[in-house]
């Protein structure tokens, strides 16, 4: 059975970004690394959201293509209602037991990237990222270059 690996917005920021640096085209690699070990890849539209907006507000129509060509080769997986109340669930529950992810006024993303990986109900998921911290506290993440292909 294949590894579900759901991209957070670093990773997926990496890879679509037309500058190749070192860390994009390793990054880069990877993803192609885990698409060949029949790994499902996932882009969630919360992620897609989080790189579209920076992407459309400094005008870098290169960066843009690139991710519109990403989300036709991998899975999307859309915002649901059904993931939105499971993220206000979630954010409320982090700062009832004190532990918040992000400041009270805003819509903390990455509530509504874990709730869109848990509607998955899958076994052997983990959302690739560069920052574990918040996420890890309530489903498997880890740093996109510690995972390996299966």
């Amino acid at each position: 059975m294949s590894r579900v690996i759901v991209l957070d917005s670093g990773p997926l920021g990496l890879v679509t970004n037309p500058k190749l640096s070192a860390e994009s085209v390793a990054c880069a690699q990877w993803l192609q690394a885990n698409i060949a070990a029949n790994n499902r890849v996932l882009i969630p539209e919360i992620a897609d959201y989080e790189i579209r907006r920076e992407l459309l507000r400094a005008n870098k129509t290169k960066g843009i293509a690139r991710l519109d060509e990403l989300a036709k080769s991998l899975e999307y997986l859309p915002i649901t209602t059904t993931a939105m109340r499971h993220a206000a669930y979630l954010w409320a529950q982090a700062r009832q037991q004190g532990r918040p992810t992000a400041g009270d006024k805003t819509i903390d993303g990455d509530m509504i990237l874990v709730a869109q990986a848990m509607t998955l109900a899958t076994p052997d998921i983990v959302i690739a990222t560069t920052n574990v911290g918040h996420l890890s506290k309530f489903i498997a993440a880890e740093l996109w270059q510690t995972i390996a292909r299966s």
